[in-house]
């Protein structure tokens, strides 16, 4: 019934519509790929990836259609087996940074009247493995941080 072509076809397929993963990019960069297809499957569009000024980086900026909001995603891949959760490691200060580089983002753009959010994607994958284990995406994990609020 379910033989190994028919994963290929489906592994094709999946990775044709929603985006490959270089199994040769560093692990953070497999998993932003792996956040960004997860992200595609669940409907959201990616509008931008690394995008980064000379105060922040945003892994991921996607629209949310149904919603009608523009998405800032900090994707943290987790390879080893040390305990803790890769979400852990959006501190404050990295949510100052990451609010900072989107009102920028949003100012360039003239965006500033969108709604707006930021998500986290943990993503666990052990070295030596060429699929992550696991991926959970939190939606609105933090609010925006520092003297530049959204209004929105």
């Amino acid at each position: 019934m379910w033989t190994p072509s028919f994963f290929r076809c489906r592994e094709f397929y999946v990775g044709w519509r929603y985006g490959r993963i270089d199994q040769a990019a560093t692990t953070g960069e497999r998993g932003e790929q792996a956040a960004a297809r997860m992200l595609r499957q669940q409907g959201l569009v990616i509008i931008a990836q690394n995008e980064s000024d000379g105060i922040g980086e945003i892994d991921l900026i996607a629209v949310d259609r149904r919603k009608r909001t523009v998405v800032f995603i900090e994707v943290k891949t987790h390879s080893s087996v040390k305990p803790g959760h890769p979400a852990e490691r959006v501190d404050r200060n990295k949510q100052w940074r990451v609010t900072r580089a989107a009102m920028r983002y949003l100012r360039r753009k003239n965006l500033l009247g969108v709604a707006a959010r930021f998500d986290v994607v943990a993503v666990w994958w052990p070295s030596g493995q060429s699929t992550p284990t696991r991926i959970e995406h939190y939606e609105s994990a933090f609010e925006a941080l520092g003297t530049h609020q959204f209004y929105s």
